[in-house]
């Protein structure tokens, strides 16, 4: 079982990710008009709370998740069942997880184009809406890792050089790992 979500780390005191977010309501995972964050995705193991996968970009969430999925390809773990939010609800990321079960909710505007991987997840929605939402809700442990890294490491990046933020995200997917292993 595993959960994927992606977040942002601010590179600069001025804005926070936090609260840039809630002012473009979202739309800041889109928004690339400065360097002003660093996207991150993880997928993590929900039983050892430890990431498996990661990818970061300066660009774009979907770009951090693109990375993480090639990283997940060249370790050759096999995802089981992943659950991810709302920005990645559409039939493209479900697909990209092959025989896996995905557990996303449907935006407003969803409809039923798409593969037979899409279709029958909407329907496992819509038939077994409570069992569905259940596992779902697993996907919390995500934010949580998130927060427990931002608490320890920070919510900034304060390397400028494009590779130094990429070995920094780095180590903080690391330390949580071993974290995790050796937990105090």
């Amino acid at each position: 079982m595993h959960t994927g979500d992606g977040t942002g780390y601010s590179l600069t005191i001025k804005k926070h990710y936090a609260s840039e977010t809630q002012k473009r309501k979202d739309k800041v995972k889109e928004y690339s008009g400065t360097k002003a964050f660093v996207y991150s995705f993880k997928l993590m193991d929900i039983q050892s709370k430890m990431y498996v996968a990661f990818g970061m970009s300066l660009k774009s969430e979907k770009e951090a998740f693109d990375r993480a999925m090639e990283m997940l390809k060249q370790i050759d773990v096999e995802i089981q069942s992943v659950r991810l939010d709302k920005y990645y609800s559409s039939p493209s990321y479900v697909d990209r997880f092959g025989k896996a079960k995905v557990y996303v909710i449907p935006r407003k505007n969803a409809t039923l184009r798409g593969s037979w991987k899409w279709k029958d997840t909407m329907k496992e929605f819509v038939e077994n809406t409570i069992p569905f939402l259940e596992q779902y809700y697993l996907r919390n442990n995500s934010e949580s890792g998130f927060s427990v890294d931002k608490r320890w490491f920070g919510w900034q990046v304060v390397q400028k050089r494009d590779d130094r933020i990429g070995t920094a995200l780095t180590c903080t997917g690391v330390w949580h790992n071993l974290m995790n292993l050796y937990p105090t």
